[in-house]
């Protein structure tokens, strides 16, 4: 099969790779239907995460269903599927509680590669969730959104104790910032103010219910904040960037009591104690659960309620994934979606 690697740091590729094959009976094998290049990809692309041998790249996917192992049961072949980023088994305490992605068994599917024609999938029962039959094929593409960067932003958002009558300020314009934006507007935040300095993502982040936008970063952006709440602080703030300054920058802008939902890949980030015990701030994050919005997201999907497919604004076929991956780093784009 045909299925990206990255080699070094710029240097993606798209080669023959071998073919997924069953190995325990809770694997289930997929045709991918669709996939993209993630922002966290990014990291790598970049050389900021050390790239030592040729990887598979890729942990976003939607598809078909072609073969499942013997303990596998509520999935089965010819169901399109949506999967999370990681694999859980959904039965171990922490699964139960709501944590899947840090399952006491978890497997990260980016291990594999899902930038490919096929894909396999670890603990497909507690990981995959099927569709209502087959989807329309506009719907492909929110469908690919749920399997992370939508439920990455709903978890942000949630983290954040976002509810209605709430302000929330959403720091990063990418496809997870976009998302917690929409999830926030569906979780009845009543103000929410976008930072970003990008007028497509701007005029993007309006469509999903920013009702503000603040242009300004760092201290400054913390002081615009301040002045449009009256001194407090927003009430919920997502970080979804993963930096020091965004990080710091979130922390800032919430006010005493208020929650931070923090699901930016962290690189170099080293929070100051004394400033954040005086904060009072509440902070809660890390790598998303997406297995546990998945019914819900894909319900809310199906039935034409969200759109958060338009995250994609370039989509190419896999042959293409190099220029994907350039395209994002060079923020010409917000999020690529490959076509298998």
């Amino acid at each position: 099969m045909r299925g990206v690697m990255l080699h070094s740091p710029g240097d993606v590729r798209v080669e023959e790779r071998e073919d997924p094959k069953i190995t325990r009976p809770t694997d289930a094998i997929i045709r991918l239907a669709a996939t993209c290049v993630c922002g966290s990809d990014l990291w790598s692309y970049r050389g900021v995460n050390d790239v030592t041998e040729p990887q598979p790249m890729g942990h976003e996917y939607v598809g078909v269903v072609e073969e499942i192992g013997d303990d596998v049961s509520t999935v089965k072949p010819g169901d399109f599927v949506v999967g999370s980023f990681m694999a859980s088994d959904g039965t171990c305490e922490i699964c139960q509680a709501g944590y899947q992605s840090r399952c006491a068994h978890v497997v990260p599917v980016g291990g594999f590669g899902t930038q490919a024609e096929r894909a396999l999938i670890p603990w497909a029962d507690g990981t995959l969730v099927a569709t209502p039959g087959m989807p329309d094929d506009d719907l492909v593409p929110s469908l690919l959104a749920a399997s992370d960067v939508l439920g990455t932003g709903w978890f942000a958002a949630e983290a954040a104790a976002v509810e209605p009558g709430k302000t929330v300020v959403v720091v990063g314009d990418g496809a997870v910032g976009l998302l917690g934006i929409l999830a926030a507007r569906e979780l009845g935040a009543e103000r929410i103010i976008a930072m970003s300095r990008h007028v497509s993502r701007q005029q993007l982040a309006k469509e999903f219910g920013a009702t503000d936008i603040v242009v300004e970063r760092g201290d400054e952006g913390v002081e615009r904040i301040k002045e449009m709440t009256g001194g407090y602080g927003a009430h919920s703030v997502i970080e979804a960037v993963g930096t020091q300054e965004s990080m710091m920058q979130a922390i800032r802008s919430t006010r005493p009591g208020g929650h931070v939902g923090f699901v930016g890949v962290s690189h170099g980030v080293e929070l100051p104690g004394e400033e954040l015990f005086y904060s009072a701030v509440h902070l809660h994050g890390g790598p998303a659960p997406v297995r546990r919005y998945l019914p819900d997201l894909i319900e809310r999907i199906v039935s034409r309620k969200i759109n958060p497919g338009k995250v994609f604004d370039l989509t190419l076929p896999l042959d293409e994934a190099a220029e994907g991956y350039r395209a994002m780093d060079e923020r010409r784009a917000i999020k690529t979606l490959l076509t298998v």
